[in-house]
């Protein structure tokens, strides 16, 4: 056995990444929230499609608070990188509208088509583009939650710095890039030495946003480990950063709980922004 990290070789490492595999019936999961998120689009207003960037996925949609000046809840999907998009996963946007936020769902170019620096930088385009407002969403000067989900809480976390951010919330956030570089997510990733060092949130821990760090408790081992090292690396280093394993959740059904206005999550991020 050839030992790639902490003590795993390659068939090890690929399955402790693999969220699919680690609950049954991925597929019927997958379309339940394909089915709740179309019926949210039926239901609720909102702007799709509105472009930050030339490029054909650098689009978020926008669903509207239900007043002027609400603060705004960005969320940005999951899918390693290189799969899923934003209508996956639009039904997590109920919680946060629920509690009177407006609501950006991100999209993002995927690998193999974009690197990791380019996915990272289309979100700070984002960022930007929501602080200028030119779309007059009324984002410009909100308060601003940005949320993600396992990739979506590695870009989270390494944007909590951005100016436009008042508080952040990775949840399943990957946040040490070595290990992916190392199984079969970089088959599509081809992650660079310099890219693992630069974008492994854990390799950066500085000055940011106050930070709602959240795992489900039941998720695979090192889904956890990421978050719990993370989070306690920010708070070694005098950060605002607090850690909720979310009871009895596995790496998707963590979600559904985004989803609900009196869940774990958006409990926590009402009571740090006083929403």
């Amino acid at each position: 056995m050839t030992t790639l990290y902490r003590g795993m070789d390659r068939a090890a490492l690929d399955a402790a990444y693999n969220n699919v595999r680690a609950v049954p019936d991925f597929p019927a999961t997958l379309a339940r929230f394909q089915v709740q998120s179309d019926a949210l689009y039926d239901t609720v207003e909102c702007a799709r499609g509105i472009a930050y960037g030339a490029e054909p996925r650098q689009r978020f949609d926008w669903f509207p608070g239900r007043e002027p000046g609400a603060p705004t809840f960005v969320f940005i999907h999951g899918g390693y990188w290189q799969n899923c998009v934003k209508e996956d996963f639009a039904f997590i946007a109920s919680g946060p509208l629920a509690c009177g936020f407006g609501v950006a769902l991100a999209e993002y170019t995927l690998a193999p088509g974009a690197s990791m620096t380019q996915i990272v930088n289309e979100i700070g385009m984002l960022l930007d583009h929501l602080a200028a407002d030119p779309d007059r969403l009324g984002t410009a000067g909100s308060a601003l939650c940005l949320s993600g989900h396992s990739a979506g809480g590695q870009l989270t976390a390494m944007h909590r710095a951005h100016p436009s951010v008042t508080h952040a919330l990775p949840i399943s956030a990957l946040t040490e890039l070595e290990p992916i570089s190392l199984c079969w997510l970089n088959d599509a990733l081809r992650l660079t030495p310099r890219e693992i060092a630069d974008y492994s949130p854990l390799r950066h821990i500085g000055k940011g946003a106050p930070m709602t760090v959240a795992v489900g408790s039941a998720e695979l081992p090192e889904l956890v480990r990421h978050s719990d090292e993370y989070a306690a690396a920010c708070q070694a280093a005098g950060e605002r950063v607090s850690v909720i394993h979310v009871p009895d959740c596995t790496h998707f059904s963590v979600l559904e709980d985004l989803a609900l206005p009196d869940g774990v999550l958006m409990k926590a991020v009402r009571g740090s922004m006083s929403v």
